[in-house]
């Protein structure tokens, strides 16, 4: 009997030492929750509207979800880090905001089969995301924001019927932003305006490239470039009066730009939650072709209007714009 107790002992004491000694942990990565990562290139107000709709479209169709969050601060390699980082989470779904985010997370996110939504891709197509003839792409579906480039030039010409020289910045190593650029410099010529094109490799370059643009165009327009527009305040500043700057975006109207035709980041985001909602609830992103929005939004910034001297014409105000800056 008493052999029998000291054996009893001695094996629970062997289990009890190689439990401690190597524990079962439970997988922090795996909550009840399902989790959804979000990234986006860089802190501006347009991309944080984005994400402000995206998370309020999940509240409003009650999905319960856990958000993983992350910026890359307009950097590409943190932005190719982040999306590593997402990917070793295993999450349910990756939501990307902007093509640079949106090219290094399913860049990592499709060897691992992790479905990807995109938001605020100008060109997926050219960004290598999505087929040309079916809009759709493996692993992968979202909402284009291709700019209104039509609206936008319509917007400039009733604030400024005789522009002959129209500034714009961007980065060449945005693919969204050549998309863009190219598409503008088409249609504006139609209209006999000179398309004064000044590129910047960083924000750090940006107020320079805007001093550049003095006294060679009528007018600046900012496109949906990541790297101008998280730089808008100093272009801003180094313009201070001497054009009209006009925008891709609400928010840079808001910022201290002139006026802007675009569809709603906001409302860009609300579509977006739509799509990741479909994937969440177990629709295969091959299935949802790219998204786009129609219905084009006016801002006009009258404090900005006043300082300058201009006054909007009545066939704008007649379009129902939203006006900032009113005394």
């Amino acid at each position: 009997m008493f052999r029998k107790i000291l054996f009893f002992f001695v094996l629970v004491s062997i289990i009890i030492f190689y439990s401690l000694k190597n524990p079962i942990v439970q997988d922090k990565n795996t909550p009840n929750k399902p989790i959804v990562a979000i990234t986006q290139i860089a802190p501006h107000p347009s991309l944080d509207a984005i994400r402000q709709g995206i998370l309020d479209e999940l509240a409003h169709q009650h999905k319960s979800v856990e958000i993983i969050y992350e910026n890359a601060q307009g950097n590409i390699t943190l932005a190719a880090q982040i999306a590593n980082k997402f990917v070793s989470l295993n999450p349910k779904v990756i939501v990307s905001i902007t093509t640079p985010s949106t090219q290094a997370v399913y860049n990592v996110a499709q060897k691992y089969r992790i479905p990807v939504v995109y938001s605020a891709v100008s060109d997926p197509v050219a960004a290598k995301l999505v087929d040309s003839a079916t809009k759709t792409g493996a692993g992968i579906a979202g909402v284009c924001d291709f700019s209104p480039i039509q609206q936008q030039i319509d917007l400039i010409l009733a604030i400024q019927p005789n522009l002959k020289k129209l500034g714009v910045l961007y980065n060449a190593a945005e693919a969204n932003s050549v998309a863009l650029i190219e598409k503008l410099d088409t249609l504006i010529k139609a209209h006999d305006i000179e398309l004064v094109k000044v590129a910047a490799a960083n924000t750090q370059e940006v107020s320079s490239a805007a001093a550049s643009l003095i006294g060679k165009a009528d007018a600046l327009y900012i496109p949906n470039d990541n790297t101008i527009v998280s730089s808008l305040e100093s272009v801003i500043k180094m313009i201070d009066q001497k054009m009209p700057i006009y925008a891709a975006d609400p928010q840079s109207v808001i910022r201290g730009c002139l006026a802007s035709a675009a569809y709603g980041q906001y409302e860009i985001g609300r579509e977006t939650g739509k799509v990741l909602v479909k994937i969440l609830e177990g629709v295969a992103p091959e299935t949802i072709p790219m998204q786009t929005l129609t219905k084009v939004e006016f801002t006009l910034n009258q404090q900005v209007a006043d300082k300058l001297g201009l006054t909007f014409p009545s066939s704008l105000l007649h379009q129902n714009p939203t006006i900032v800056g009113k005394k």
